[in-house]
């Protein structure tokens, strides 16, 4: 039996009252475990007789350890028994404790009081998109550039777009510093892949030809040593590639393989349909975020700190797995950009707290307009994520809690309501 009240926005107060033969059987439980331990002279460890052991055992230990032992079973019943979502380790208080019966009073970080707006006057518009015409021809010029080959240039200079072969040294006070030196290096003139100036100056320059030019390395460029610094690089030209391009025509078309674009015109259809799917996913995901941060601001509530340290630490471990498909560590990342884990954190807050804010939003709205999951919804789920991610449903279920599926697609049914 459990009382329940709420004493702060989000914090709770279960009292759960102990009696009875439950009581009864963890009162003797607890006893016979403490008189296993005692030692009574003419008796082996733990085989005296009850009341002979009981002049050993203090008797409120008894009932400590069996208030103890019944508090997380009966935490868990109230918690059932009231619907309750814990956000933390709620706190422990023994109120009454006594033969007959033990209370025990469960102070419960629980979700805060929500104070929705008025949600249904939100504004969600979708903007209209087209795919111009020059942007289908900037795109199939890229495929051109991406599919053109090289040609060597055999007695031709450096122009913008060239793919030069150079070998360079870099002199800072005409000494050598590390990381300056390169040899039979690929350089795309115009790619802007070296500091500043370093290209436009090898424009013109031929096969074979040696040159000093003077760059300028930036203010914030990664090496103390260097940074505003002017220094001078010697660079070799080796050689020379220009870019030719393929024909656009319906042999090249053929050749790129894409399912029912065999012509120029299907691919400048297939390149626009491309163009519009790209431009109505951004246009979505743009309604989307803008419905979103109208929900929040006309949401009130006050956002406990555990909320706020659980919200951080899931994104935080987003970030890092993000990281690392790039190949790089969050301590790496955390040097690099000179930041501590608590400064990631800090900077975090404000959108951790926001979508706290929107989540609970949305939950509010569902129990407002009744939304429900049923079985069938699940199971689709399932089964999408299954073709979605190629593994067998079983093996999703795994990973993913049915529960926690229905909760997501509650705040999904909840987000569709909205947009309407």
């Amino acid at each position: 039996m459990s009382e329940y009240k709420k004493v702060e926005s989000a914090k709770a107060e279960l009292a759960c009252t102990l009696q009875g033969e439950e009581w009864e059987k963890a009162k003797d439980s607890a006893f016979r475990k403490l008189a296993s331990k005692v030692e009574i002279k003419g008796f082996r460890k733990g085989q005296a007789p009850k009341h002979l052991a009981e002049k050993y055992i203090s008797h409120n230990e008894v009932l400590l350890d069996a208030a103890e032992a019944l508090a997380q079973s009966a935490l868990e019943a109230a918690v059932e028994e009231h619907a309750l979502t814990l956000i933390d380790r709620p706190e422990l208080k023994v109120d009454e404790l006594a033969d007959d019966k033990c209370v025990l009073t469960f102070v419960c970080p629980v979700l805060p009081d929500v104070k929705l707006g008025d949600y249904k006057a939100l504004n969600y518009t979708v903007e209209e998109v087209e795919a111009l015409e020059s942007e289908i021809d900037d795109q199939i010029a890229d495929l051109l550039n991406r599919k053109a080959d090289l040609e060597l240039k055999e007695d031709g200079e450096v122009e913008d777009g060239d793919t030069t072969v150079i070998d360079f040294e870099g002199f800072l006070d005409d000494v050598p510093f590390d990381g300056g030196k390169g040899e039979n290096y690929d350089l795309v003139i115009g790619s802007h892949s070296f500091i500043p100036g370093f290209e436009e100056q090898l424009i013109g320059m031929k096969p074979e030809e040696t040159k000093d030019i003077m760059v300028t390395f930036p203010e914030d460029y990664q090496a103390e040593n260097l940074k505003g610094k002017e220094t001078r690089f010697t660079v070799t030209v080796h050689e020379i590639k220009k870019k030719v391009l393929p024909e656009l025509n319906d042999d090249f078309v053929k050749e790129l393989k894409y399912e029912n674009v065999n012509t120029v015109e299907e691919l400048k259809n297939y390149t626009k349909e491309n163009i519009l799917s790209r431009k109505k996913s951004d246009a979505q995901n743009k309604a989307d975020n803008d419905l979103m941060d109208q929900l929040a601001e006309i949401t009130e509530v006050e956002v406990p700190e555990a909320m706020i340290k659980s919200e951080t630490d899931s994104m935080i471990q987003n970030y890092e797995s993000r990281l690392m498909q790039q190949g790089i560590s969050l301590a790496q990342f955390l040097q690099i950009t000179n930041q501590s884990v608590d400064g990631l954190r800090d900077s975090m807050k404000d959108d951790a707290i926001k979508r706290i804010k929107i989540n609970l939003a949305l939950g509010e709205i569902a129990k407002s307009e009744d939304v429900s999951v049923g079985q069938e919804d699940v199971d689709k789920e399932y089964e999408n994520m299954a073709n979605m991610y190629g593994m067998p449903v079983d093996e999703i279920k795994k990973y993913v809690p049915e529960e926690t599926l229905k909760d997501d697609l509650r705040m999904q049914k909840a987000l569709e309501l909205l947009k309407k």
